[in-house]
């Protein structure tokens, strides 16, 4: 099934660069060259991911990534000109899946974007029954893209999402950040580990509005280990 991207960006040359790569890929795309038209484009059609430039004048990403968050847990890889925007790009208010800072590699760019959507992409009906996870008062269903707590849902990004999973499939052990790292990316990315600590403090946040005080517990010097949070 061909996968359709939308990018963002008010640079026409990189938007042509990743245009031209993803559709190599078999990728079919779709432009905006402000937050404005982005959002006009996600609400009239339907989109797998998109690929959002944080810089961009009137509207910037952040911006566009709040507004799409109210509705939708779409995959969203943010295009940064500078790394120390990690917190704000994959923070508690923002919600991405990943981040790429530019100048980047159209390979490794596209080779992420493949692995967030290998990530979101369904369990296939017949397993359903054999993958659904749970502990305590948390059920994550994959097949759904669906996790709960106490009867709950509770929204989460594709990126969040794999990385709650791979808490509940060894409940008891304790994860370091490259256990994370390999888990939900694979081999042959760096990703720093501010990247994961986001994520799991947006995880954490997700369940704090419900209640769930720490779902996710700090193992100093090691990791990270899923608390009992009933």
């Amino acid at each position: 099934m061909q996968r359709t991207i939308l990018i963002v960006d008010d640079d026409p040359h990189i938007l042509e660069v990743i245009e031209f790569a993803l559709q190599k890929a078999g990728m079919s795309t779709a432009r905006a060259k402000d937050g404005a038209e982005a959002l006009k484009n996600f609400q009239s059609r339907s989109f797998d991911l998109i690929v959002l430039d944080i810089s961009m004048p009137e509207m910037d990403g952040l911006e566009v990534c709040q507004q799409i968050r109210t509705t939708s847990e779409i995959p969203i890889l943010f295009l940064s000109s500078r790394d120390d925007e990690i917190d704000r790009i994959l923070g508690l208010e923002i919600g991405g899946d990943d981040y790429v800072t530019k100048p980047f590699s159209p390979r490794e760019l596209v080779a992420r974007i493949k692995v967030i959507l290998k990530r979101r992409a369904a369990v296939p009906a017949s397993t359903v029954k054999d993958k659904r996870l749970s502990y305590g008062g948390v059920s994550l269903d994959p097949g759904q893209h669906k996790v709960t707590w106490q009867g709950h849902e509770v929204l989460l990004t594709a990126t969040e999402f794999s990385i709650l999973k791979e808490f509940l499939a060894h409940p008891q052990r304790v994860l370091n950040r490259d256990n994370i790292i390999e888990k939900t990316y694979g081999f042959n990315f760096h990703i720093s580990d501010r990247t994961i600590d986001s994520h799991i403090r947006h995880i954490r946040a997700k369940f704090q509005e419900l209640g769930c005080e720490q779902l996710i517990e700090t193992v100093h010097g090691v990791g990270y280990r899923l608390a009992n949070c009933k």
